[in-house]
């Protein structure tokens, strides 16, 4: 069995929390690792071959760096060029699968790497379950057993028994509050989870059935893929011509071979705010506080502070989410509209739509302290053995002071080392780098200023991790 983990997605739903070039994957949003790692985690006494992980180009680095600190080895992290649906993703980690294990049929456990499960013993129980069902030839989908009327989801009814399983009869868009409540007393019906469990060969024997357009595509931008660095990048042309679709819609709905296996172990897909306060255990008011709240007279809310002090007076049934450039306040039961904040943010241009204040780097991390309209303070941390590409600048110069560690820098022709408190001047057009030689974390402050301080006036000319032309 080899895991497949599906990492694609924009930050939408959580925001401000979770950004587009940061999403909710990547943030330890339930617990103290983030649920990318938390996902990986779940793979422990599975006896998984190996994990897989298939995400947007532009989050390739945050995905290399936490499953290196979670301690898990990638068979492969597959790049997608554009965003193309579950179906073609999914086609692409089978494609690799294939040409990296051939004998015989192994089997894929396709997770997302944003969904919560509590109950981790009840999920592997239930993919041992699902193992039995898809080396039988058979398309498993895990069907949550439903808790409440909930008109958030999908749901799929089952059919015949099946052993531990069940055929499914049916998939059915997200009801209406009177239809959700009719499935959940019928007992028949269960959320549809995203998750599912099949041999490769038999996922693309059946795409190809049913979307041989599909298919055709995948095939072809596998065919043209290439390696760099520890990535798997597939031909962009050859997959940006393939048809957007699902899973669901492309094969599950139309193959004869779908079986559901019932799954109840606290899942939850963290689809809103309010999904948090769902699933967390909350005060003697019904709070689910974190960081550093205070309330008064405040109930049945979720409270998220991460960078300031946050109090509340007065209030029933909100979510109040902090970050240190933004704040959200909203009623807990509207928090879906939360995408079309997100919708005005895109409108207007905003950098709140992709970025924190902190933008992780494959070196390290920025903080954008202050801004102004010719200037502009970062907070710069490189990691240890880390080293920025060597570039030069059109319209700014640079100011760099050591706050602590070792700064190995070139500046022009000339290569210094600077400690704490030792600062250099990068003046407009001159070629440039930074490198942490030492063992500890080098930070400094990076003074901007110029006539134009955007990111893009960056023009590489040597990068470590591929970023130069």
């Amino acid at each position: 069995m080899h895991a497949v983990i599906m990492a694609g997605g924009s930050g939408s739903r959580l925001w401000p929390a979770s950004r587009g070039l940061y999403p909710k994957q990547f943030l330890a949003i339930a617990g103290e690792q983030t649920m990318l790692q938390e996902t990986l985690a779940r793979l422990d006494g599975l006896e998984a071959e190996g994990a897989a992980v298939i995400c947007n180009e532009e989050h390739r680095f945050i995905v290399a760096q936490q499953s290196q600190e979670a301690g898990a080895a990638l068979s492969s992290i597959i790049l997608e060029p554009v965003g193309r649906n579950t179906a073609p993703a999914i086609a692409l980690a089978a494609f690799d699968l294939l040409a990296r294990d051939g004998n015989g049929s192994p089997l894929m456990l396709v997770m997302a790497a944003d969904h919560l499960i509590q109950d981790v013993p009840a999920f592997q129980a239930a993919v041992a379950q699902a193992a039995v069902q898809a080396e039988a030839g058979n398309l498993v989908t895990f069907g949550i057993v439903p808790e409440s009327a909930h008109t958030g989801y999908g749901y799929i009814r089952r059919g015949a028994e099946q052993g531990e399983a069940f055929a499914v009869a049916q998939f059915v868009e997200k009801p209406d509050a009177d239809t959700a409540q009719s499935y959940l007393e019928d007992g028949g019906y269960y959320w549809n989870s995203g998750m599912f469990m099949f041999a490769a060969d038999v996922y693309l024997n059946e795409l190809k059935a049913y979307r041989p357009d599909i298919y055709a595509a995948c095939q072809q931008a596998y065919a043209a893929r290439s390696q760099d660095v520890d990535f798997l990048r597939v031909g962009k042309a050859e997959f940006s011509a393939c048809p957007d679709d699902s899973v669901d819609y492309a094969v599950m709905e139309k193959t004869g071979k779908a079986v559901v296996v019932p799954l109840s172990a606290g899942w939850s897909d963290v689809g809103a705010w309010s999904s948090l306060w769902e699933v967390s255990e909350g005060n003697g008011e019904g709070n689910v506080v974190h960081g550093d709240v205070l309330t008064h007279d405040t109930h049945n809310s979720y409270i998220r502070a991460e960078s300031r002090l946050v109090a509340t007076v007065g209030l029933s049934d909100v979510v109040v989410v902090e970050s240190n450039d933004a704040v959200l306040v909203a009623d807990k039961h509207q928090v879906q509209d939360v995408k079309k904040i997100v919708e005005q943010l895109k409108a207007e241009g905003r950098n709140e739509v992709l970025h924190h204040r902190h933008v992780h780097r494959p070196w390290g991390v920025y903080d954008s302290v202050d801004n102004g309209e010719r200037y502009q303070v970062k907070r710069i941390t490189v990691n240890p053995g880390a080293k920025l590409s060597v570039q030069m600048h059109h319209h700014r110069a640079e100011h760099w002071i050591v706050v602590s560690g070792t700064a190995k820098v070139t500046n022009g022709d000339n290569e210094i080392l600077l400690t704490e408190n030792q600062s250099t001047y990068i003046p407009v057009g001159v070629v440039h780098a930074l490198e942490n030689p030492g063992v500890i974390p080098l930070e400094l402050i990076e003074v901007q200023s110029g006539s134009y301080l955007g990111e893009d006036d960056i023009v590489r000319f040597e990068d470590r991790y591929g970023r130069a032309p």
